[in-house]
């Protein structure tokens, strides 16, 4: 006969109450109270020891007494919309400072991509101080975390890409609400994404408010960034150029790009559009202390495992459902 699912729980449970039933009265008095007062009133071992006259080592011996015959039992609850384990796996398997899952229960990208931006909203909530420069680029998951962005340390905030896209997602636009929130000091980039050449563009960064926010992205020291995808297609980059453009690169390889940098699916750099673009480079990103990457749904796995696979990335926000994809072709070594 099979075994009953609660038959397991049930032999712990006798098993724990046969070795309670095994300890004398005035020594399972003793471990209650130790436990009740370190545990309970958090005490500490010598606080305990000298209130009853003992050791602390024999207070540790009664509290590891009480673990082990299940007088006392220690769980820990993470956070029921983070998934823990997933986050722990995806770090170590990508070369992550950390990694941040959202348990989501759908891959449908507008769902995700209010989870993440809660999720970012309170990670940046946490890390950011008023001697941080952060830099901030552009995209729907992007203006999902100002969306739920309450607070935030004063400090500096620059845009790391030109605008593309939705006049309300552009990165100038999400600049001016983040330092609405802070009090910090906007720089913005008041130009497109991407330019028909390299003069056009030279000629966009000579203006003075332009000049000023590329001199600033040198002292960056947090930098939140999307990912692009362009097959499935799923960026801003891409949809700034023409059909026949975007079937060339295409056709040469291009398959992600992170803050206007275009990548292959292996996560290299395919040398396109250079110096038509005003926006940070991956080299400079580079040597920002945290690049932190939202990213979440089905259409972005392939182009988000490129983007970890440049190396830039150290902290990875996404959902549970892309990060068992990820890990299920992540690198065997690093």
């Amino acid at each position: 006969m099979r075994e009953s699912s609660c038959e397991p729980e049930i032999r712990r449970r006798v098993a724990r109450q046969r070795r309670v039933m095994n300890i004398g009265p005035s020594e399972l008095v003793q471990m209650a109270y130790v436990a009740q007062q370190h545990y309970r009133v958090g005490k500490s071992l010598v606080e305990i020891a000298d209130d009853i006259d003992m050791s602390r080592f024999k207070v540790a011996r009664l509290l590891a007494r009480a673990r082990e015959t299940g007088l006392v039992t220690i769980r820990v609850n993470a956070p029921g919309t983070l998934h823990a384990e997933l986050a722990r796996r995806l770090a170590a398997a990508y070369g992550l400072n950390r990694a941040i899952v959202a348990n989501t229960t759908t891959d449908l990208s507008p769902a995700i991509r209010a989870e993440l931006g809660r999720i970012t909203a309170n990670l940046l909530t946490e890390i950011v101080t008023e001697s941080d420069v952060l830099g901030i680029a552009s995209g729907r998951t992007l203006t999902a975390i100002v969306d739920q962005l309450d607070r935030l340390a004063p400090c500096d905030v620059v845009q790391l890409t030109g605008m593309a896209g939705d006049p309300n997602q552009t990165s100038s636009d999400l600049v001016r609400r983040i330092c609405e929130i802070s009090g910090g000091r906007p720089f913005p980039i008041y130009a497109p994404l991407v330019v028909s050449d390299p003069q056009a563009a030279e000629a966009f960064k000579r203006q003075a408010s332009v000049q000023a926010t590329f001199q600033r992205m040198s002292r960056v020291t947090k930098a939140v960034l999307a990912v692009g995808s362009w097959e499935p297609p799923e960026s801003q980059l891409s949809d700034a150029l023409s059909d026949d453009e975007r079937a060339e690169l295409l056709a040469r390889g291009v398959r992600a790009e992170i803050s206007a940098t275009l990548l292959d699916e292996r996560g290299q750099r395919v040398p396109a559009l250079e110096g038509r673009t005003l926006a940070i480079d991956v080299e400079a990103l580079r040597n920002i202390p945290e690049v932190i990457v939202v990213a979440g749904g089905a259409q972005k796995t392939e182009a988000l495992r490129a983007a970890l696979n440049t190396g830039v990335v150290t902290i990875l926000a996404t959902d549970s459902h892309m990060a068992q994809r990820l890990l299920d072709g992540a690198p065997r070594a690093r």
